[in-house]
């Protein structure tokens, strides 16, 4: 019986070079979303710490101007 040889080799390692470059393109991708993510949380930390400084400073003020009046 004979056998075919269809390259499936050939294929195996087109693919296994294919899976290297996708996993780093993958890899760069993740390490731009790891950096956009710490900038990120970065400025939300900035921006709670702006609000507890205010609160700390005036929070007397803040809570009064959400207290309803009258028949509001």
């Amino acid at each position: 019986m004979a056998t075919k040889d269809t390259g499936g080799g050939q294929q195996r390692a087109n693919r296994s070079s294919e899976e290297v470059e996708e996993a780093e393109v993958e890899a760069n991708e993740s390490s731009d979303l790891k950096d956009r993510k710490a900038k990120l949380d970065d400025d939300v930390d900035a921006v709670l710490d702006d609000i507890d400084e205010i609160l700390e400073s005036d929070a007397e003020s803040f809570v009064r101007s959400y207290v309803q009046k009258g028949g509001q």
